[in-house]
């Protein structure tokens, strides 16, 4: 499994670290990194840039693996002088990955973590069949992938599962990303210049998400190439979320909605339609936001001391 440094990567790696039937290695960029840290009894971390094919190949031949989660990516907002950077280990790296996939002479299951931005807005709910299409850099580089990934698969026979996360949160959550901007400025004490808050998003728990990878890793193969939304289903005005978040959790941040810019091609609607994933993976989230952010406080901001919310499902 790749990227698991990351939000979604390290929550993953808890689950199969979780289960004796896995035996999972993951290639990281550090080693060092203090979330993997509690880890390494049951994973086998090898350092590695993916972006480096003669040392990903020689691993991958070395491992020869039956599933291969690709978890890694790179710049949801790319700087411009770092775009096609961004481009490349998202498009190139990804595709080098699965051309390894296809060389292994026994079956293997490639499940290709994508993302809910690769969707043409709709002005409602995403399901699978609705077209691929967006200038946001991270969602076309993304779109592209997941579209050659398809044509691949088809061509050389590779099973492919395709996941379309959308916003999440939780444990391991990084720092330039929503909610921990909103619990360190509480902790500093500072303004936190927010956008409108008008744009409607659908947030799930990062635990939620990582427990739906788990289904189709154990999922019997039902055809070559299979795509699923991932998110919480629920359709709220970002504003309105955070500030209920902020609410359930008795969170005091000074944060001024209007005075920060969306990405100029951001989605003003993202939000998913999750009856696929209910219907064939027996999959649905159980962990409501709230409680979600309140996870992520106790990693990050513990001395906030927050009303601990109930678990369960929905935004309060």
């Amino acid at each position: 499994m790749t990227g698991g440094n990351g939000t979604l990567g390290c929550n993953i790696l808890k689950l199969l670290a979780a289960d004796d039937q896995y035996q999972v290695v993951a290639p990281v960029r550090d080693l060092l990194a203090p979330a993997i840290q509690p880890l390494m009894n049951r994973i086998d971390f090898i350092h590695l840039d993916l972006s480096d094919p003669v040392h990903t190949a020689q691993i991958f031949e070395r491992v020869s693996p039956e599933v291969i989660i690709h978890c890694a990516a790179s710049g949801l907002r790319p700087a411009k002088k770092t775009w096609f950077d961004v481009v490349k280990f998202n498009v190139t790296c990804t595709m080098d990955l699965f051309q390894m996939n296809c060389r292994l002479n026994h079956p293997s299951h490639f499940i290709y973590i994508s993302t809910g931005l690769v969707y043409t807005s709709q002005g409602r709910p995403l399901t699978e069949e609705d077209p691929l299409g967006t200038l946001h850099p991270y969602g076309a580089s993304k779109a592209s992938t997941d579209l050659m990934l398809q044509a691949a698969a088809a061509e050389f026979d590779r099973r492919l599962t395709i996941l379309r996360p959308f916003a999440f949160t939780g444990q391991h959550d990084c720092a330039n990303r929503l909610f921990p901007l909103v619990l360190q400025a509480a902790v500093d004490g500072i303004r936190r210049p927010l956008t409108l808050g008008t744009q409607i998003r659908d947030y799930c728990s990062v635990n939620d998400i990582a427990t739906a990878v788990i289904r189709v890793i154990e999922r019997e193969r039902s055809s070559l190439v299979e795509t699923f939304n991932l998110g919480s289903g629920l359709s709220t005005p970002l504003r309105q979320l955070v500030e209920r978040v902020c609410e359930g959790l008795e969170l005091k941040a000074d944060l001024v909605f209007g005075e920060s810019t969306m990405h100029p091609f951001e989605a003003v609607y993202s939000v998913a339609n999750i009856a696929k994933a209910e219907a064939q993976l027996g999959w649905k989230p159980h962990t409501g936001i709230t409680y979600a952010v309140w996870e992520l406080a106790q990693q990050v901001a513990p001395t906030l001391q927050l009303k601990r919310p109930e678990r369960g499902y929905g935004i309060t």
